[in-house]
């Protein structure tokens, strides 16, 4: 009895520990310093508006979520930013 939950301890803290570190690298390349700052170019150049300003708050979110090393938020919402930059 004691073994099982003592392998089940182990694997539970090797999913805690190798969980961020592949979301980081999976999410991470999406989410940089230099796509932001093209989102954020391509968002000056967009007309006044909903979509505008959806835009503008998805990319203040997306640096939040860099700079407190939250990966994958900042790649969802740089993401929803990139789509709202689409939206005419």
């Amino acid at each position: 009895m004691n073994s099982k939950l003592l392998g089940a301890a182990l694997i539970t803290a090797a999913v805690v520990a190798v969980g961020p570190a592949q979301a980081a690298k999976m999410h991470g390349a999406g989410c940089s310093g230099a796509n932001l700052e093209k989102t954020e170019t391509a968002i000056e150049g967009m007309a006044d508006g909903d979509a505008r300003y959806t835009a503008q708050r998805e990319i203040a979110a997306a640096q939040d979520a860099l700079l407190s090393g939250k990966m994958a938020a900042c790649s969802v919402h740089l993401t929803k930013a990139m789509q709202a930059g689409m939206a005419k």
